[in-house]
């Protein structure tokens, strides 16, 4: 089940690396290749919530088939995109699949555990979360250094297929579980979600490239109302008996409400970092696809270890853990401004590692336990409700840090280089890291 998990999440972050090779070779704008990493973020975001709804319904194990299903042949439609269109095409269907698979595992996780395993579940998934982000980009970097069979770029797609028929062999052993009362779909509000994100995330990820069109400034100024709209939708649909995609009684529990907003800067900060990191090492630094994913080696290893402590920290220590975790994240962002900026040009991996484990231990602090504090107290019948939202929240912040923080990255090394655009991005990284170590100190108990 965390082995189908991490396909999706790597797969957001493993193009990275990839860029400037998928570049090269289809000729793409610098609009096209945003779009490359928009149209699976959007079509993820937008999909989470429904997906889970579905396997509440349908039931989770069969939606977590289905999703691996779709998921492998659209990772295969990837790999052999004759042209920039069509991999944009493919990739937003691939983001689509990930939203029906994703959501399944936080669901069964909450369902069929509980106590202390479910604790300890929710720390490994939260670790997979985690250190597939950097899979990702290490994995890419690998593989578009191999150049396998000329292939290039190809097989950072390609490689989901074997994996993903092993996956679904492996997923026949998995539970069933659905909702005693399924709650149906709410297609107003699935629509009104997609016309939110829609408006918020195309102009900002596509604006700058594009030259700020009037369709993009139309889009930003449709973001208000179509929030608004779906804020009051929802609202009603709960106060007449319905079933709202987002119920606002969900959102009202103290763990959801206030773990939700800490998310939001983290996770925009980690997914900007993720992006303009693997940028400026390759363009910058010139290190290839493969050094800019070894880079990360220390990081993925810090990562990792924490994680699997992560359940015993918070049962000791509680909510304290996410801004311990965010204090220890901006520590390593300022140790990693002052290091890049003193060695430039001459940094090396050796340089970046003091500052990159730090970075990995600040992140699996927070990451882990925010996940664990926002789903410990949703009802298991709206299990896969909660799942939903969250993600939904992660891939919209990661979607979010990307477009906002990777578009002013790309302005700034126009115009000043990447030396100085990377020491501003970053810079701002760090605040977002100490909001989250100040608004952490108010997270609920989740051991309660």
């Amino acid at each position: 089940m965390l082995l189908g998990a991490a396909l999706p999440i790597i797969d957001f972050f493993i193009v990275n690396v990839a860029l400037p090779t998928i570049d090269a070779d289809l000729h793409a704008s610098t609009a096209t290749l945003e779009l490359v990493v928009a149209a699976y973020g959007i079509a993820y975001a937008v999909l989470l919530v429904v997906g889970g709804r579905l396997g509440d319904s349908f039931g989770r194990r069969r939606l977590f088939i289905a999703g691996l299903w779709l998921f492998t042949l659209t990772s295969l439609a990837c790999g052999i995109a004759p042209t920039a269109g069509t991999l944009v095409v493919a990739r937003a269907a691939q983001g689509a699949a990930s939203a029906l698979l994703l959501p399944q595992v936080l669901s069964i996780i909450q369902a069929t555990t509980s106590g202390e395993q479910r604790s300890r579940a929710l720390g490994l998934f939260g670790a997979t979360g985690g250190i597939s982000t950097v899979v990702g980009q290490l994995l890419g970097g690998g593989l578009v250094a191999a150049d396998l069979w000329g292939t290039g770029w190809r097989p950072i797609f390609l490689v989901n297929v074997p994996i993903g028929l092993v996956v679904l062999v492996m997923a026949r052993k998995l539970p069933e579980s659905r909702a005693h009362n399924p709650l149906g779909v709410d297609r107003l509000g699935t629509a009104l979600l997609a016309v939110t994100l829609l408006s918020l995330l195309v102009p900002l990820m596509e604006g700058r490239a594009l030259g700020w069109p009037v369709w993009t400034i139309a889009l930003l100024a449709v973001f208000p109302f179509a929030a608004a709209a779906l804020v009051h939708v929802e609202r009603r649909l709960e106060r007449l008996g319905g079933t709202p995609l987002l119920p606002p009684s969900v959102l009202r529990l103290p763990s959801v409400r206030r773990g939700l907003m800490v998310a939001v800067p983290f996770f925009g900060a980690f997914g900007s970092f993720m992006f303009v990191f693997a940028m400026t090492l390759q363009e910058g630094l010139h290190y290839g696809p493969l050094g800019a994913g070894g880079a990360l080696t220390p990081l993925a290893v810090a990562y990792f270890t924490v994680s699997m402590l992560s359940s015993r920290l918070v049962a000791r220590y509680g909510p304290k853990v996410v801004p311990i975790g965010g204090a220890i994240t901006a520590v390593g962002m300022v140790a990693l401004l002052c290091t890049t900026l003193s060695a430039w040009p001459h940094v090396t991996i050796l340089d970046l590692a003091p500052s990159m484990v730090a970075i990995g231990v600040g992140n699996a602090l927070a990451m882990t336990t925010l996940f664990r504090i926002v789903l410990s107290h949703v009802p298991t019948d709206l299990a896969g409700v909660g799942s939903g939202v969250m993600t939904t929240n992660q891939q919209t912040s990661l979607a979010l840090g990307v477009a906002t923080l990777g578009s002013l990255y790309a302005a700034l090394s126009g115009s000043l280089g990447s030396r100085e655009a990377f020491a501003l991005v970053i810079g701002v990284v760090a605040v977002l890291a100490a909001i989250v170590a100040i608004t952490g100190r108010r997270l609920p108990d989740p051991r309660a």
